[in-house]
């Protein structure tokens, strides 16, 4: 079942031009990648769309023309929770530690657009001392075990116009704008929250476009993502709706951009990794440039190895794996995928006929070949699989 969309998007949304050429396409793809589903049946029905991405001429800024906002559904059962990794854990508790030490956030009330579960908001709270305010759809009340209980508060919504003037010493967002593709709306509200009384800083913190452009990261690349940025495209963006850039950098192995900003007025200072458009436009020409050989070349290898007997099983079951295993379109290939996330045990993750495991479950399927969608837990994954008395041939994409 492809896209219910019949008009593509014909102006950027992130700064109105009119000129977007549109450079990769991965059809029939399932609209959502971490709502987690009960049984196979209902994996492999969900519903479908295409991606089209395209790149606007004039602040380089890259979108899907085909989204479809009806899909822009999440609700408690969408399941995006990162902090049962060390690694996650550890980049975060350095995030959260800098944010505080840097703006003095002791004692103060946050407001986070998009909380997800939870996790980071209550980190913020423990370590300050502070009072949390989380708005998102798929939030849940205690689902976090944390001291600062008694000082969060959750609100089962998207954010709008109505959460703008809910009192806050500190605002942030964390991958929350690439599932948005009115970019420069949304924006445009976080900044009028932070300028409903004293100015206020803001982080924004997303995925990293340069590195799925340079490297042809194509299991990046799915469908409630509509929105992708590059460094030089967030701080245009950022500094259209009126904010003053503080810092921009890369982060998490440069998977993560962070922009930290408060409302103008504008210095007019250009950050260290900001690139101009023509930058960001050759970044596109590598990605095309590579693409092909990266997609045929995990065919292969997947192929190859099935011929041979081997067994094989992926490691992390999120959107990677969602995206990696049908832009291939080799779900039938995989004899099993795992995943730490105890939340996921037993479901099926959109588009995959496939359960979801505890990694445990591997040493009763021995595998061959061990697939891991983020090679930054490679040193982790790696540890857990020997500890299992193991010894696959481990592959990161």
């Amino acid at each position: 079942m492809g896209s219910t969309v019949t008009n593509e998007l014909t102006s950027c949304p992130a700064c109105a031009g009119t000129t977007l050429t549109a450079f990769y396409e991965v059809a029939d793809v399932p609209v959502h990648s971490c709502l987690m589903l009960d049984n196979p049946e209902e994996a492999k029905a969900f519903p479908r769309g295409d991606v089209k991405l395209a790149q606007c001429e004039d602040c380089g800024f890259i979108t899907n023309l085909l989204f479809d906002p009806q899909w822009s559904t999440y609700a408690p059962n969408y399941e995006d929770q990162q902090s049962f990794s060390p690694t996650f854990n550890g980049f975060a508790g350095d995030l959260a530690r800098g944010l505080i030490d840097r703006y003095d956030i002791h004692d103060k009330t946050l407001v986070e657009v998009g909380c997800s579960k939870g996790d980071f908001l209550a980190l913020m709270c423990e370590l300050g001392n502070n009072r949390g305010v989380g708005i998102d759809p798929s939030a849940v009340a205690g689902r976090v075990k944390t001291t600062a209980a008694d000082r969060l508060r959750f609100i089962n919504d998207y954010y709008g116009d109505e959460h703008t003037d809910i009192p806050a010493d500190f605002i942030y967002t964390r991958h929350t704008l690439e599932h948005v593709q009115p970019v420069r709306d949304f924006t445009a509200l976080i900044r009028k929250a932070a300028t409903q009384g004293s100015p206020v800083p803001v982080m924004i913190e997303i995925p990293d476009m340069m590195r799925v452009l340079e490297t042809a990261a194509f299991e990046d690349i799915y469908y409630e993502h509509c929105s992708y940025f590059t460094p030089g495209t967030l701080a245009r963006l950022a500094r259209k709706v009126g904010f003053d850039l503080l810092d921009l950098r890369l982060e998490y192995d440069n998977q993560y951009l962070v922009l930290e900003a408060r409302p103008g007025p504008l210095s007019g200072k250009t950050l260290a990794i900001e690139e101009d458009v023509a930058a960001t436009k050759a970044m596109v020409q590598t990605f095309l440039s590579r693409i092909e050989g990266k997609l045929s070349g995990w065919k292969t290898r997947i192929k190859d190895a099935r011929q041979r007997g081997e067994k094989i099983a992926v490691w992390g079951s999120g959107s990677k794996c969602v995206a990696f295993l049908t832009t291939l379109g080799m779900v039938d290939q995989i004899d099993m995928v795992v995943d730490i996330n105890p939340n996921r045990h037993g479901k099926y993750a959109p588009g995959l006929g496939v359960r979801i495991h505890d990694p445990n479950d591997l040493k009763q399927l021995q595998p061959e070949q061990v697939i891991i969608m983020n090679d930054i837990y490679e040193p982790e994954i790696t540890r857990d699989i020997q500890a299992m008395g193991l010894t696959p041939e481990i592959r990161t994409i």
